[in-house]
């Protein structure tokens, strides 16, 4: 960020004129004496003109960059599990994150099997503040269902959208910013090789949401309202090439049946490019309870490209419930360099591997064209 410190521009021009003065009043010290100390006082008024100016500069300053971006170099992308990070995307970018999937649950004591397919989206904004981010999430999904009861089959299919909710995310803490790094020690190695606590601090958001739905929806129960509220906590520890995500969520507040979850989500990246993820939810209702496990891999193309693959099973058979799914992530940048305001250890991280990638796609272009050549 470029800085430019404004100051009145007849300073030096009246400190040479006070100067003249003085000269001419030394030849004739009783005549211009009281014409000395006059100036004097218009060149400490000056002077504390410029002070008063130069400290409100500097207090815009450090007020600006107490502010710290979440805008990172890479995609950030919540795909392919189920769970929110706790950063947002930053101010000005627009980032859609979707993807097809299909499964199976079969009910044993419904006597049901049911085949699914349907497709998810997310679509994130970065809107005011680079800690705030609005977004809008949900599932189509088809189910077609097969009935046996009794000996007698019957079949029976629906589709609409299984969720809608829109909602703000806002980071309240970040242990980049709030917690100063811990400089090494420079006369025991001893010292340098022990557990750092303050690792285990995470970064914490707050998230409020709202469900929707229109029309006769056969994914609502019986009695429940088109609309209802929804609030989660987010922690995320970044230890180096480990992530872990922790979302506690407490769901349609306002029904007589409400749904408390939690997802903890552990993401590893192998390469550059290429991360996996594991990720445990627990699902706690009156109408419908559940442990899932999910798995799958990502690949990220470029800067702003990325796609997934996941799995899913539980552990029960009230339903059993696979699914397989696969995404895509894309954001659309319109984030300002000069919005970085200070560095910090996870900017400085994330801006490196950035520019190995420009370099690897650097070498694949002169690579193309010697080949061509």
């Amino acid at each position: 960020m470029s800085t430019v410190f404004n100051t009145p521009d007849n300073d030096a021009s009246n400190i040479f004129k006070l100067f003249a003065k003085i000269k001419i009043s030394h030849n004739n010290q009783r005549r211009h004496g009281y014409k000395i100390i006059i100036n004097l006082i218009y060149l400490s008024e000056l002077t504390r003109m410029s002070m008063q100016k130069f400290a409100l500069f500097s207090l815009f300053l450090i007020i600006t960059t107490s502010l710290k971006a979440q805008y990172t170099e890479t995609i950030n992308s919540n795909r392919p599990g189920q769970s929110q990070g706790a950063f947002a995307v930053g101010t000005n970018v627009l980032q859609l994150e979707t993807g097809p999937y299909f499964g199976n649950d079969e009910h044993t004591g419904l006597g049901t099997d049911t085949d699914i397919w349907g497709i998810d989206y997310q679509l994130r904004y970065g809107l005011l503040f680079e800690r705030l981010e609005l977004n809008i999430s949900g599932a189509f999904e088809n189910q077609d269902i097969t009935r046996n009861f009794l000996g007698t089959t019957s079949e029976a299919s629906f589709r609409n959208f299984r969720s809608n909710t829109i909602g703000a995310k806002y980071l309240v803490f970040d242990p980049n910013v709030s917690l100063k790094e811990d400089k090494p020690n420079l006369y025991s190695w001893k010292a340098n090789q022990r557990f750092n606590w303050k690792t285990l601090i995470p970064a914490v958001s707050i998230y409020a949401g709202a469900n929707f739905s229109f029309g006769d929806n056969p994914y609502l129960f019986q009695g429940e309202g088109k609309f209802s509220p929804k609030a989660a906590i987010i922690t995320q520890n970044n230890w180096g090439r480990w992530v872990l995500v922790l979302n506690f969520i407490a769901d349609k507040l306002t029904e007589d049946f409400r749904t408390y979850a939690g997802i903890a989500t552990m993401t590893h990246a192998i390469s550059q490019n290429f991360a996996v993820f594991a990720e445990y939810q627990a699902i706690k209702g009156d109408l419908y309870a559940d442990d899932l496990a999910r798995a799958g891999a990502a690949y990220l193309l470029g800067k702003n490209l990325q796609f997934d693959v996941s799995g899913l099973i539980n552990f029960k058979d009230t339903p059993s419930r696979w699914q397989v799914a696969a995404g895509v992530s894309y954001r659309l940048d319109l984030h300002k360099v000069d919005e970085f305001l200070e560095e910090s250890n996870e900017g400085n991280r994330r801006r490196a591997r950035s520019k190995r990638l420009d370099e690897e796609e650097g070498l694949e272009d002169d690579e193309g064209g010697l080949l061509e050549q």
